[in-house]
């Protein structure tokens, strides 16, 4: 099939580096498109990140072709038909085109081919299922390109058959909605998103998360997370989602600092009741993703910016500077100077460090003991109360006139 139009030749497809790539494939006779979402992102004027490729030929035959090129070649998916090479340091994944002998919702049996058409075919959005050459050449099979400027996410084919290949583009139905998409959703891939809700309790929590957050760093996620809870996309695995009131104060925030962070939104929707252990346990969150959702979810330290700089200080002493601010995006608006002057200093200032420790104590005559402890623990008191302004002698004074006076003992 002759290209279906065009698109203006991008920096990145004539880099050194995707040209070595695109090179020493060709010169094994493979044939190579750009793919997917650098094709849907390159058409709409956004910065393109990752450089996907597709390609005629079989993985093992792209594999001796990289390698005779002395390029570094890594089997991440080889059963399904993936290779990633590296060309100056940045990755390209190079996948064969493919099409679907069988599926069960969750995982897929492929075959090898050389029809382009065939393998676009069994792609999620007619927007992600768009080809490119390096000259610029477009294939366009389904009017993605159509659907992409009308903001419509669209499903290729039939919806509810793309569902349930996969039941996990449910979510990211709502996923590129919500970072392409403009109202109404198409009608077709709604109605079989709502039909497939139930099916969600049977996919991986790691695939729901990745999907959740991502869709929750879309610029403005409430509208969409208002649809999915309408037609029960939370009931298995978010049933605590208490609503996008919170959710609109937190974007509007971050708008103003020009930041997204997907896991502080998710806490957002999450209503009072929610258990941070419980719902990271679930979604399995790692460590860290897990402190932060508990800090975000409990009611306290109460941040309040108007209580003036040493009083955020303070806060950031006990807290950090990042959860600090996971708080202050959920406490009050970024219209406030006061807020603004906050964030500012919560991401600017670098807390000091106590100037004295336990072996400080020691040194002082104190023996080892609950002692120690209790005196560091009150010098750090009238250190922070101070504005942390005292210095390495004044603390050491400090801890002299309370050894003398009795105090911990």
């Amino acid at each position: 099939m002759p290209p279906t139009g065009r698109l203006a030749v991008q920096p990145w497809m004539s880099d050194p580096r995707t040209r070595r790539v695109l090179d020493a494939l060709a010169r094994d006779g493979i044939g190579v498109r750009f793919v997917g979402g650098c094709v849907r992102d390159a058409l709409l004027g956004k910065d393109v990140v990752d450089i996907d490729l597709a390609i005629d030929h079989p993985p093992e035959a792209a594999m001796r072709a990289l390698t005779a090129a002395h390029l570094k070649v890594i089997p991440t998916g080889i059963k399904h038909g993936t290779i990633t090479a590296v060309s100056g340091g940045r990755p390209y994944e190079i996948t064969t085109l493919r099409r679907d002998v069988e599926t069960d919702g969750r995982h897929a049996i492929v075959a090898f081919t050389d029809d382009w058409r065939a393998d676009a075919a069994r792609r999620d959005f007619t927007f992600n299922a768009m080809f490119c050459d390096a000259s610029g050449d477009l294939w366009d099979f389904f009017s993605g390109r159509d659907d992409l400027v009308a903001g419509r996410v669209r499903f290729v084919g039939d919806a509810a058959t793309r569902i349930d290949e996969d039941v996990l583009r449910t979510l990211r139905f709502f996923r590129f909605h919500a970072w392409y998409g403009r109202a109404p959703f198409d009608a077709d891939g709604f109605a079989a998103c709502r039909a497939a809700a139930g099916k969600l309790r049977s996919l991986s929590a790691e695939r729901v998360r990745k999907e959740l957050l991502k869709l929750l760093a879309a610029d403005d996620p409430a509208a969409t997370i208002e649809a999915m809870a309408a037609i029960g996309l939370f009931s298995h695995w978010l049933p605590e989602h208490g609503g996008t009131d919170l959710l609109r104060r937190v974007v509007a925030n971050e708008r103003a600092v020009s930041v997204a962070d997907g896991l502080r939104r998710l806490a957002a929707i999450i209503g009072p009741a929610g258990d941070a252990t419980m719902i990271g346990k679930r979604l399995r969150l790692s460590t860290q993703e897990s402190l932060r959702l508990t800090v975000m979810l409990s009611a306290e330290p109460v941040i309040d910016v108007g209580h003036g700089a040493a009083a955020v200080r303070r806060q950031v002493y006990q807290l950090g500077n990042a959860l600090y601010v996971d708080r202050l995006m959920r406490a009050s608006d970024a219209g406030l100077p006061a807020w603004m002057q906050a964030y500012r200093l919560a991401t600017t200032w670098t807390a000091p460090e106590l100037p004295v420790s336990g072996g400080d104590v020691l040194k002082a005559g104190v023996p080892a003991g609950r002692r120690v402890g209790a005196l560091v623990a009150a010098l750090e008191g009238w250190w922070i109360d101070r504005d942390f302004a005292p210095d390495r002698a004044a603390c050491l004074a400090e801890l002299r006139r309370r050894i003398e006076a009795g105090e911990g003992a």
